[in-house]
């Protein structure tokens, strides 16, 4: 136990209610007595570590991942410490519960397993009182926000009010694998309505049954949310999470260079895509710029995606033009091209010339298909992140496989139900080829008397670290390059290297270190770029990191004689 000592001045039922002081049956008898527990607890004094195995003898009882999913929130919302020291020693197992991909299943269902409020949620008819909402939220020092407004979770589009459930399985992420203490962590629901007219029919729905503000009222309202945040938190780092595409890459662009934020949809799908590729890379010890790239999914995933690759080739030495050249991008009409009527500005940049490709063009659509590109251009990396399931099927497979001896096939979307292929069925058409990363979970695939580990492409190999580093040294923007440096911090630790039944990324038990390093390299681009006004060295760096970095155990808790509450500053 720790030997760190905490003052409280709290009553005592006030403590066993606080979360972040809580110990349940953890408090000993000296602290029962000192603090008038005793009483209001069993009479044996538990070890952190029975505790836990006690949790994980209950969690294992419970039959289905939603079940699971509300045993552990209903776990954070009684003994934070106790929450995310289980999370640590059972990170492997309980990561799937605790976002992808039961977080998806949480958010279909928060109307109806809601129960205890974490987080704040800012709707919109109450808008002109966000000001006193946001000053009179408790936490004095919080480091982290994370904020959606619901309009796109996962693959599963519009789930208004239950979009809360991300930014909290975010957020525990953030303190889990970065360290971040969780009382400086914030989550955020801007409830802006809802157009999913099954949760407008649903009398149980919790959020504002109302069609989604657009347009300039939508903008203003976020504004007025930026502007208060910074005057409340102004050195915080705030995540925009699953806001839906005609706002997402508007939001990062209008607010990257105000306020210290990133796009995890964008930017962190980007870098954990790119991070696989170049692991994969490692395996076929070939170079990025001799590479034939094709994204299915012209959403703010797909686009971020082809934006990091683009960095990362004008990085290593190739013009913007020649990168450009080396991504083709298809919609739901098919490739890309310049012919196409109103394209999106930062989309034209990825059109391929009509020239180019009306050879395989339908002459009177202009439509190319996914299967008829394959087969003109043999891709060596295919991604998907459009969120139809098979939409790689068996003939694109064989057809890419048949020109790639070993295809990097990455089905990226979620939850598990939206992935674009199966790996199982990945294997089998490539004869076992196929280099393969998912969004979701998957588990191991045997294919001729081999377990080939399949390497879920999950964000958090990425946020947690770029936010430590970020915060560490009080970085004013988080820059693109600083998602790239993630990305080839992960390629270091390639498991696939050295061993083709391995997974491309590091075991989760790993994570928290990676992290770490990820959050170094991170910290060091801030500093030379004159991203923060401090000029740290790398030692300082380090040392700033590592303060920052909380790990969850008791501290002895004193009576305070003071009426000011120590506890409830995070140290």
């Amino acid at each position: 136990m720790s030997k760190k000592k905490v003052a409280l001045s709290k009553k005592p039922h006030e403590i066993l209610l606080d979360p972040l002081l809580n110990k349940g049956t953890g408090f000993t008898h000296e602290e029962r007595k000192d603090l008038g527990l005793h009483g209001q607890l069993p009479f044996h004094v538990s070890t952190l570590e029975e505790q836990v195995k006690r949790r994980w003898a209950n969690f294992c009882q419970k039959k289905t991942p939603l079940e699971k999913y509300t045993y552990l929130s209903s776990m954070q919302d009684r003994n934070e410490v106790l929450y995310f020291r289980f999370l640590y020693e059972y990170a492997e197992e309980v990561l799937p519960t605790v976002y992808t991909p039961t977080v998806g299943d949480a958010s279909l269902n928060f109307s109806q397993i809601y129960n205890q409020n974490r987080g704040i949620y800012i709707p919109f008819p109450l808008q002109d009182q966000m000001e006193d909402m946001i000053a009179n939220i408790p936490n004095k020092d919080v480091s982290t926000i994370v904020v959606t407004d619901g309009s796109r979770i996962l693959g599963l589009g519009d789930q208004g009010a239950g979009g809360m459930t991300i930014p909290v399985g975010k957020l525990a992420l953030y303190t889990l694998f970065g360290g971040i203490h969780p009382g400086k962590t914030l989550p955020i629901l801007l409830d802006v309505g809802t157009d999913n007219p099954k949760l407008l029919k649903d009398p149980l729905y919790i959020g504002w049954r109302n069609a989604r503000i657009q347009g300039d009222e939508y903008y203003a309202f976020i504004d007025r949310f930026v502007a208060a945040i910074k005057k409340r938190f102004p050195n915080v780092l705030l995540q925009w999470e699953d806001f839906a595409k005609p706002h997402a890459k508007n939001l990062l662009d209008k607010y990257r260079g105000d306020i210290c934020s990133f796009n995890d949809d964008i930017q962190g799908t980007a870098a954990v895509t790119l991070g696989a590729i170049l692991s994969a890379l490692k395996v076929t010890k070939e170079q990025l710029s001799s590479q034939r790239i094709l994204i299915l999914g012209n959403g703010s995933a797909g686009l971020g995606i082809a934006d990091l690759i683009v960095d990362e080739l004008m990085e290593n030495g190739i013009s913007r033009n020649e990168a450009l050249k080396k991504i083709y991008i298809i919609g739901r009409n098919g490739l890309i091209h310049k012919n196409f009527p109103n394209l999106d500005p930062f989309l034209q940049q990825f059109a391929r010339p009509f020239s180019e490709i009306e050879q395989w063009a339908d002459p009177d659509t202009g439509y190319v298909s996914m299967q008829k590109l394959t087969e003109e251009i043999h891709p060596t990396i295919l991604v998907g992140v459009c969120t139809k399931p098979n939409a790689f099927d068996e003939k694109l497979v064989r057809a890419m496989a048949k020109n790639c001896k070993r295809p990097i096939i990455f089905p990226l979307s979620n939850p598990t139900s939206k992935s674009e292929a199966v790996p199982q069925d990945l294997y089998e058409w490539t004869d076992g080829q196929a280099i393969v990363a998912t969004g979701s979970p998957f588990e191991p695939v045997s294919y001729k008397g081999l377990k080939h580990h399949i390497c879920q492409c999950n964000n958090v190999y990425i946020f947690p670290g770029v936010g430590l580093g970020a915060i560490a040294v009080g970085a004013k923007s988080v820059s693109n390059h600083m998602f790239s440096k993630a990305a080839e911090v992960i390629s270091r630790h390639c498991p696939m290297a050295e061993d083709p039944c391995a997974s491309l990324f590091p075991p989760i038990s790993d994570l928290r270190y990676i992290c770490r390093e990820v959050a170094m390299e991170v910290a060091k681009i801030a500093v030379r770029d004159g991203l923060t006004d401090s000029n740290y060295t790398p030692l300082q760096i380090q040392e700033r990191i590592d303060s920052e970095m909380w790990f969850p155990e008791y501290p002895t808790y004193t009576r305070a004689s003071s009426e000011i509450d120590a506890a409830l500053s995070p140290a």
